[in-house]
């Protein structure tokens, strides 16, 4: 994205992140993985980190946001608004994805699939989510390194938005989190 990226930086922030979210999975709570599981958990399963996913995007902001209704896996269908659409090359190939929020949320929620949909990632997509304080800026970063499982692949106790078509990409996207 810029000539200053510190990828070994990166690399570290990045695999924190994940050795964070693995201790939380084991042992809050609150988390998505069953209790009579987590004795057995020792951690996702994650793609490498590979920089080449994380990408510029032009951010096409919507003033006059569209609703869009996402099935859920469990439950009632969701209402979100599509507030901006994102516009990124990945891997050589230009994509597109839809990005919304629901009520007064100020962050962008980007759920989709790819070619490793059902393959090597969850079948029902992944997500990623992007902080955004006050006004949409013209370009966002967005690194599929952060993709992630929603909680409904550890437990069916969970209902999720399903990604709309719109966001179903034609590419192979290897990063992020993997099939549980």
């Amino acid at each position: 994205m810029t000539d200053d990226f510190d990828t070994g930086r990166w690399r570290g922030e990045l695999l924190a992140l994940r050795d964070e979210k693995d201790e939380f999975f084991a042992e809050h709570p609150q988390s998505p993985i069953p209790p009579d599981e987590r004795g057995d958990f020792d951690g996702l399963a994650y793609f490498e980190p590979d920089p080449a996913y994380r990408v510029e995007a032009r951010v096409e902001r919507h003033d006059d946001p569209d609703p869009v209704v996402m099935e859920t896996t469990a439950g009632p269908e969701v209402r979100y608004e599509r507030v901006a659409t994102l516009r990124f090359e990945v891997r050589g190939t230009e994509q597109t994805l839809g990005a919304y929020r629901q009520d007064s949320e100020e962050g962008l929620f980007v759920p989709f699939r790819d070619k490793t949909t059902g393959q090597e990632s969850y079948h029902q997509g992944r997500y990623m989510e992007i902080d955004v304080e006050g006004d949409l800026p013209r370009r966002l970063p967005l690194d599929f390194n952060l993709a992630y499982n929603p909680f409904c692949a550890y437990s069916e106790t969970f209902s999720c938005p399903l990604p709309p078509e719109e966001n179903w990409q034609d590419v192979t996207v290897e990063a992020g989190e993997r099939a549980y």
